[in-house]
């Protein structure tokens, strides 16, 4: 399961490229059905963009960004909603199996 890193209009921050990395473990321990996982971080001015877009399994596709002046901040946020999305999603898919009745 490929993890992607860019980094956009920065030096290279490996401190920052690691903690994506330590997260898109976390979020791939959670969602087994992960088949990649695109990080993008990029700096304008002061502002801190992260974008995270991830591809599972049947067509699935979440993105989410955040926008802050800590690059940290901006990836944490970014992450918990993309977690958000996908346990959204697997609820949903989760709730519309059929419940056997036991009489």
């Amino acid at each position: 399961m490929p993890i992607e890193i860019t980094a956009r209009h920065m030096n290279s921050a490996p401190e920052a490229k690691t903690y994506a990395e330590d997260k898109c473990a976390k979020l791939m321990d959670l969602f087994p059905r992960i088949e990649h996982i695109h990080v993008i971080m990029d700096v304008e001015k002061h502002r801190q963009i992260a974008e995270i877009v991830v591809q599972a399994k049947n067509h699935i596709r979440i993105e989410a960004d955040e926008t802050s002046d800590d690059l940290v901040n901006s990836v944490d946020v970014a992450f918990e909603r993309a977690e958000k999305q996908l346990r959204k999603l697997r609820e949903k898919v989760q709730d519309h199996r059929v419940k056997p009745d036991i009489m």
